[in-house]
């Protein structure tokens, strides 16, 4: 499988994103199976993995730890501060710098590790100027505690005001057939400042695996039960959307997993993607989507059929939608 520059590093197109095994969507399998997840990954060639100080709380850098420490020669690890849990329990946005290296260092500990070789800003603290807050991280560049930077969720202007304080290694932010924010001016900003552009979500938080019929077996605490695009109103509009892709996928003999993840793919080649999962059969099926390439046809009705015109409901509901910088339609 060809390999596409992410930072000072090169890696496959799809990379692991490891919150599921944590939190987030329903219940989150044992560590035993987490830790086999991670170890067939590993096997099957996934040679980038992504985690977060905010995912588990700890728990899920501390997961990778425990798994993966003495094969840490064998991919890229990225992590992210900026959102943690605060003294007292609560999720706390903070990108102060000495915030930003306390979550740091705990961080390093938990995955017991020297150094982090992708380090993102999960979310700007507007009450922190961004160059402040980037300056803090170009220090742990200098200690030599993160190799690279990134930036999550944030707009092409703020891109920019960081990168003149720092190289930016890369920008992560929801992409997909059904997110289009991001080609509004940030996957175009990324390509011009030599900057690799991470799509988290590429499946659409399951609604592109095609298997997700009934949004009433949700766990209760499932975040989707809090987007608007899974309510009772908007998820039947858009599954109709999804039959429509569907002949599409049987025509590249690919499941819609995969062409959704070939079509993110397609985009630009300093894009990759991060799918999650906790099934070993779609763990499988996402890391082969890496060497899938669509026909121009494909792409151009994937483009027409599945828009931002044409999916029904906000990505985020309004309180989430203030915590993010991205831009919008």
């Amino acid at each position: 499988m060809s390999q596409r520059q992410l930072g000072s590093f090169n890696c496959a197109p799809i990379g692991l994103g490891c919150m599921n095994l944590s939190h987030a969507y329903g219940t989150p399998p044992s560590s035993k199976e987490a830790q086999t997840l991670l170890l067939k990954a590993l096997d099957l060639g996934y040679d980038m993995f992504d985690t977060a100080a905010l995912y588990g709380f700890g728990n899920n850098e501390t997961l990778l730890g425990n798994t993966l420490k003495t094969q840490r020669d064998k991919f890229l690890l990225a992590s992210k501060c900026g959102i943690f849990k605060n003294g007292a329990g609560v999720r706390e946005i903070n990108g102060s710098p000495a915030v930003i290296r306390k979550t740091c260092e705990d961080s390093l500990k938990r995955l017991q590790t020297d150094v982090i070789d992708l380090y993102y800003l999960h979310r700007w603290d507007r009450s922190v100027p961004i160059e402040e807050s980037v300056a803090a991280l170009a220090e742990l560049v200098k200690e030599g505690k993160i190799r690279d930077i990134g930036l999550s969720e944030v707009s092409a202007n703020t891109l920019r005001k960081a990168h003149a304080i720092h190289p930016i290694a890369a920008v992560q932010t929801e992409y997909s057939l059904w997110s289009r924010n991001a080609e509004i001016a940030v996957l175009d900003a990324c390509r011009e400042l030599g900057t690799s552009f991470v799509a988290f979500s590429p499946v659409a938080r399951g609604f592109l695996s095609g298997e997700l019929r009934d949004i009433n077996t949700l766990a209760e605490k499932d975040l989707r039960r809090n987007m608007p695009r899974f309510n009772s109103d908007n998820y039947p509009q858009n599954l109709l959307l999804l039959d429509k892709i569907a002949p599409l996928a049987d025509r590249e003999n690919c499941t819609i997993a995969q062409l959704s993840l070939a079509w993110v793919l397609s985009r630009g080649e300093h894009v990759v993607a991060i799918p999650g999962t906790t099934n070993f059969s779609h763990l499988e099926d996402n890391f082969k989507a890496g060497s899938i390439a669509l026909a121009a046809e494909t792409i151009e009705q994937l483009d027409a059929i599945m828009n931002q015109d044409t999916v029904v409901g906000p990505r985020y509901n309004a309180g989430t939608q203030k915590e993010i910088d991205t831009e919008e339609f």
